[in-house]
């Protein structure tokens, strides 16, 4: 056997014993497990958002839904306003699907990683992380923290993506048997603070003796990316429709962009493809302002225009409905929308 097999996890279970980020949905190093649901949210929730931006969400979500069965009878609706702001909205529906999933076999989480990859939406790294950390399973549990402090132990040069078998590989030789909930989260905290993108702190680091790139004085170097490809830059037109102190929201489809959100109606624009610049109904029209904001595969430049006729959509068999201008924050729009919507406001205000 390897020694860094053994060398490894015991140096960083304890530094984590000492150094455990305290959070609300973990249980301290070497208590018992947290709540399964607890466990599978935050880790919906962490997927490419930081642990600052879930703190407030998680508090919010675990208040309103305090278990899986609660989750599972909320209201689509009210579960994507809630989600509102944390990006990559097809979590949101995920997580819905998989409440429901897990309520209707008993509400209680299966117990090993297998089991769990066959509930909507739950990935390997989700998956492994919920089986090692409220089930206390051996799994190798890698995320983007977990993949970079490995690559650099082991100089790992191979690019991403295709780098991550090998990552893979090497982290399943240092993963231990025991106490794998803390193992994962104790790589997880080591590359949220010490082993970081830029400017990793070496000198604190508790696997700093048995890292490769350090010895050679290129930690920085690991893992290797490949070049970024420049993103297509989109152009859309979004609507706002004012009468009587409402303003008229639709719903988007299920599946796509910010899918299953309200939001401000639009011209169609998406990842392939500019919008049709067609408004739902004749003006005239005003233009309020532009937003632009950036997914993850291309960037877009938002038109928001306010109209100024008298048409309405809902008699034009238009899908949406009126939402009250002195809630719109509790309609739950998307980032996106939300800004578009300041923008429709402040020229609607300019108007009066």
């Amino acid at each position: 056997m390897d020694a860094s097999s053994q060398i490894i996890p015991s140096a960083l279970l304890d530094w984590y014993d000492v150094h455990a980020r305290v959070l609300p949905w973990r249980s301290p190093p070497g208590a018992p497990p947290p709540d399964p649901y607890r466990v599978w949210l935050s880790e919906v929730m962490l997927q490419q958002t930081t642990v600052m931006a879930v703190k407030d969400y998680f508090a919010r979500f675990t208040a309103r839904w305090p278990s899986v069965t609660a989750l599972a009878q909320a209201a689509d609706g009210d579960v994507m306003a809630a989600w509102a702001g944390l990006g990559y909205y097809a979590r949101a529906r995920n997580l819905l699907a998989c409440a429901r999933a897990v309520a209707a076999t008993g509400g209680e989480f299966p117990q090993t990683e297998a089991a769990l990859r066959a509930l909507p939406g739950l990935g390997a790294y989700t998956a492994a992380a919920i089986a090692a950390i409220a089930f206390g399973e051996r799994a190798v549990v890698v995320d983007a923290n977990v993949e970079r402090v490995v690559a650099r132990l082991f100089a790992i040069g191979d690019p991403l993506p295709g780098g991550r078998k090998a990552i893979r590989a090497a982290a399943e030789t240092i993963t231990p048997s025991s106490r794998a909930g803390d193992f994962a989260q104790a790589m997880m905290d080591l590359g949220a603070t010490i082993c970081t993108p830029r400017n990793p702190r070496c000198l604190l680091c508790p696997l700093a003796p048995s890292c490769a790139a350090r010895a050679a004085g290129q930690a920085e170097a690991y893992p290797v990316k490949p070049a970024k490809a420049a993103k297509p830059a989109r152009q859309g037109r979004a609507f706002w429709i004012e009468r009587d102190e409402h303003v008229w929201l639709v719903t988007r489809p299920g599946k796509g962009m910010l899918g299953g959100m309200r939001a401000l109606p639009d011209d169609g624009w998406n990842a392939r493809a500019d919008g049709s610049a067609q408004p739902p109904l004749p003006g005239p029209w005003q233009r309020a302002g532009v937003v632009r904001h950036v997914f993850t595969h291309f960037s877009l430049e938002l038109s928001v225009d306010v109209h100024g006729g008298t048409g309405d959509p809902a008699q034009a068999d238009a899908a949406g409905e009126w939402w009250p201008l002195d809630r719109l924050d509790e309609a739950g729009l998307p980032t996106l929308f939300a800004k578009a919507a300041a923008l429709g406001l402040a020229a609607m205000e300019g108007v009066a």
